[in-house]
């Protein structure tokens, strides 16, 4: 014990304690000093983030310092600010209203991936979506946060309580609206520079000759549910050699890794794509046979299983009530409805959205 004491005490023992506790204090000292720089770094970005912001709101809310409120006084530019978020809904604004620098931090990861000459041809492209419900829905938004410059959105249909099961961006205060309306009014809230044309219009070749719905468009994506007008559509962008994806049966299925995309020509086990391979052949204005790219499942359900989805019957009391055709919107639309899980017509339509930004940014 003597020894060890003695040891202790030495003059290089000292030394060493001495020099383990200074690197330790050091160590402490260096990590503290590079949390505060950290810190000081992090609030210095957030505070030009928050003038950065500020400006934008400014410049495109016209005002310069403070915004007049509908009785003629004049708000604080922080109040004004606060409540930004509420009514930039509803003004209209073009991408030069908006500040550059925040849209491409908003597109950044876009950017790492796409390079500078992909997001360029993504942020001029231009892309129609027919059909707004579970698939057509989550095409158009993700379309829009990749930064695609226009959105024409066409469907005759309003949200119900049945839609929001697999609808990207109806709540429930937007049931009784239309599914386009509810998508342009979500979109201009994640990415108000990004143009929006809503109609609530159903597509067929008549309308389409009246108003000119599909002329300019980069990409036409097929998201309707009603077979005679989706096989009119593919017929009728492929006689004008418009570019057009088609989404094929998202309802019954429940497996995503069948989930595939092919030329309509190439598909298997889809019996909508098979039927719609069938009338694009034999269709009396403009037959197709290929070169139309399509999303589709080779989901086949086991013969023997007793489960196997397919369309609900109806119930007797329909069938008391009179003329059941009538129940459907229009006379050439089914009236029985397919179980959906909502999760796969999500998935057709990021696949969508995935294939044209893709093609788009090269």
């Amino acid at each position: 014990m003597e020894r060890v004491s003695t040891i202790v005490q030495s003059q290089p023992a000292k030394f060493f304690v001495v020099a383990v506790v200074a690197s330790f204090a050091t160590l402490q000292a260096h990590a503290l000093y590079t949390g505060i720089r950290t810190k000081s770094k992090k609030d210095k970005l957030n505070r030009e983030l928050k003038e950065l912001y500020r400006e934008d709101f400014l410049l495109a809310s016209g005002v310069d310092g403070g915004i007049v409120t509908e009785d003629g006084r004049e708000a604080s530019i922080a109040s004004a600010i606060t409540k930004g978020a509420a009514i930039a809904s509803s003004i209209p604004l073009s991408v030069a209203a908006f500040d550059e620098g925040l849209i491409r931090e908003q597109l950044a990861r876009n950017y790492a991936f796409f390079g500078e000459e992909g997001m360029s041809k993504i942020r001029k492209a231009t892309v129609v979506i027919v059909g707004c419900g579970g698939v057509g829905s989550w095409a158009a938004i993700m379309l829009a946060r990749t930064g695609v410059f226009k959105l024409k959105l066409i469907d005759f249909d309003y949200v119900t309580l049945s839609s929001l099961n697999r609808h990207a961006t109806a709540t429930r205060a937007d049931v009784g609206i239309p599914k386009t309306q509810s998508l342009k009014q979500a979109i201009a809230n994640i990415v108000p520079w990004v143009e929006v044309e809503a109609y609530v219009e159903l597509w067929n070749v008549e309308n389409e000759k009246e108003n000119g719905w599909l002329e300019g468009a980069d990409w036409i994506v097929d998201a309707i549910d009603n077979i005679s007008t989706k096989v009119d559509l593919l017929s009728y962008c492929h006689s004008k050699s418009l570019k057009v994806i088609s989404s094929m049966g998202a309802g019954a299925k429940h497996d995503p890794s069948h989930i595939q995309s092919a030329d309509i020509s190439q598909t298997v086990a889809d019996p909508l794509a098979r039927s719609v391979r069938r009338r694009l052949r034999m269709h009396p204005g403009h037959p197709v046979l290929s070169g139309i790219p399509v999303v589709y499942s080779t989901e086949v359900p086991s013969s023997n299983d007793p489960k196997a989805l397919g369309l609900l019957p109806l119930a007797d009391e329909e069938f008391e009530k009179g003329a059941v055709h009538e129940l459907a919107p229009f006379a050439d639309f089914r009236v029985r409805i397919l179980p959906v899980l909502g999760m796969l017509p999500a998935i057709f339509g990021m696949h969508i959205a995935t294939y044209l930004v893709c093609e788009l940014g090269g």
